[in-house]
């Protein structure tokens, strides 16, 4: 458990990088990738030959005794979500760091971009139940106690329900918003809710997986633990056997979650806590502006 010391030193960094990147690498992008909520009305001006004369203002035209045509200007303001999965495989982590703090680091690229671009952000933090639902804000304050609360919240020896948070968010938001998922998705029977939710929201789900989630080394026999239930056993790592037994079960998780993402219509991106995230979340971003 981190004290608060601890906690608002991390958060600090955590800003500081997370400013270089939404400046340096995401102007723009994240801008373009995500369409507002519609048109909103924004002034009438002099008709210039090549408007569409559905939008010509007859009121204004005849009292000025020539055409004015309406101007409409997308609604930019968008509610984010970040959808965080803080379940006992969240600690597990061999190289850069554990699949949460990836996931934390990336929630606070995401969280900077938005309050940015001038949008509301929010979060729902979950293992096998809610942890903290923080509704969603503007501002950078509001970001940086997102990113506290974040940080603060235990998750040893927690399963996963991810249905549950996709639930809570369905019931919560009422308007068309984008939710970032940022989970192992080591778990099973959230395709309904995905889907459910999908229908209405921009659901982008982001898979943080490690090298050793899908291979085992050969290091003999080895006493391990899960990590959601405690439960412990001997592995024999030496064998073939086993090792491919533990390499197919990744798979077999793997696609699970492509399936339902790819059934429900929303976004998967994959990224392993050794690879550079910046450079998935960039080439996310350019995709949508194609």
């Amino acid at each position: 458990m981190l004290t608060t010391t601890e906690i608002l030193k991390k958060v600090r960094e955590l800003e500081i990088k997370s400013k270089k990147l939404t400046s340096d690498l995401f102007t723009g992008e994240y801008h373009s990738a995500f369409k507002g909520r519609g048109m909103s009305f924004k002034e009438v001006r002099e008709y210039y030959p090549g408007d569409d004369i559905r939008f010509i203002d007859w009121n204004v035209s005849a009292r000025f005794g020539h055409p004015y045509s309406k101007v409409f200007e997308e609604e930019r303001e968008l509610t984010v979500m970040l959808l965080i999965d803080v379940s006992g495989s969240s600690l597990f982590g061999t190289r850069n760091g554990r699949k949460k703090d990836i996931a934390t680091e990336i929630a606070a690229v995401l969280a900077f971009s938005a309050v940015n671009n001038a949008d509301k952000v929010g979060m729902i933090l979950y293992s096998d139940k809610i942890e903290k639902y923080i509704p969603p804000k503007k501002g950078k304050q509001h970001a940086l106690y997102s990113i506290r609360q974040l940080l603060s919240v235990e998750s040893e020896k927690k399963g996963t329900n991810l249905e549950a948070a996709l639930r809570l968010f369905k019931n919560t938001t009422r308007q068309k918003s984008i939710a970032f998922i940022l989970s192992d998705f080591i778990d099973t029977n959230y395709a309904d809710a995905l889907r459910v939710a999908s229908n209405k929201h921009d659901v982008i789900g982001v898979k943080i997986y490690d090298k050793m989630d899908r291979r085992l080394p050969s290091a003999g026999m080895l006493r391990v633990s899960d990590a959601e239930t405690g439960k412990e056993k001997w592995v024999n790592t030496s064998s073939k056997l086993v090792r491919h037994h533990y390499e197919n079960e990744f798979f077999r998780i793997s696609d699970y979650c492509n399936s339902i993402f790819k059934k429900s219509g929303a976004d998967l991106l994959h990224i392993r806590t050794d690879e550079d995230y910046v450079k998935v979340l960039q080439q996310f971003f350019i995709s949508r502006n194609k």
